[in-house]
């Protein structure tokens, strides 16, 4: 056998692989927009929120059922995923799991009030809590990086909540995002984006203090109070 023929044989053999992770990559592209529209639906669903007391809970289950379509693609996106691979192609999902994250945390903070747990994020979503070197599961720093989205948002809600004539609602966003803040500086971040995150964090507890503060030497917390 020639050593033409032998070089010929090396690349063809080549040729194949690089078409064959070509198709996967377009699948997995495929499956992952279809899955980032469902959360942009999500995220316009849930915009209510900021203006309509009376359409949280209804924009919440409609959320929910978005979260089952969701759900579907990301059985897909499984199966489509050799288990060896998840981080070969996390880049594909990485930032929609991350929305994603930050969407069931706002839906379940807006119905009762609480931390969605990672474990609670991951069973809606229908993947593996489980940080695993094999296997599709929840990413903890996509987890984290939802939980630090969430904060953004929850300050923006504090300010908005203000102009509806809420005065309760900043508060209970206050309480939660502290708690949140001093739970993020018991972690030792070594991951760039996260940290960089993180720092702004520093941001939205102030937006939201300032929200507090305000009310307060306004007298409308104590007349909120005694009003109620």
């Amino acid at each position: 056998m020639s050593s033409n023929h032998v070089v010929n044989s090396i690349f063809s053999e080549f040729q194949k692989s690089l078409d064959s992770e070509q198709e996967l990559r377009e699948v997995i592209r495929q499956i992952c927009k279809e899955i980032d529209q469902i959360s942009r639906e999500v995220t316009t669903v849930l915009q209510v929120i900021h203006h309509s007391d009376a359409g949280i809970l209804p924009a919440c289950q409609k959320a929910r059922e978005l979260f089952e379509k969701a759900n579907e693609g990301y059985q897909r996106l499984k199966t489509a995923v050799p288990a060896t691979d998840f981080y070969k192609y996390h880049d594909h999902w990485r930032f929609t799991t991350q929305r994603y994250c930050f969407l069931i945390s706002l839906t379940i903070w807006l119905e009762t009030g609480i931390l969605a747990t990672h474990e609670t994020v991951a069973s809606i979503l229908g993947v593996s809590a489980i940080e695993e070197k094999e296997g599709f599961h929840l990413d903890i720093e996509d987890y984290l990086v939802g939980l630090l989205h969430l904060c953004s948002e929850l300050s923006r809600l504090a300010v908005n909540s203000v102009t509806r004539g809420d005065y309760e609602k900043p508060l209970q966003i206050s309480k939660f995002v502290m708690e949140l803040n001093a739970g993020f500086r018991l972690l030792n971040l070594k991951n760039d984006h996260l940290r960089k995150r993180f720092d702004a964090l520093k941001y939205d507890v102030k937006k939201i203090e300032e929200v507090v503060y305000d009310l307060s030497i306004r007298g409308l917390l104590a007349k909120n109070e005694d009003a109620s």
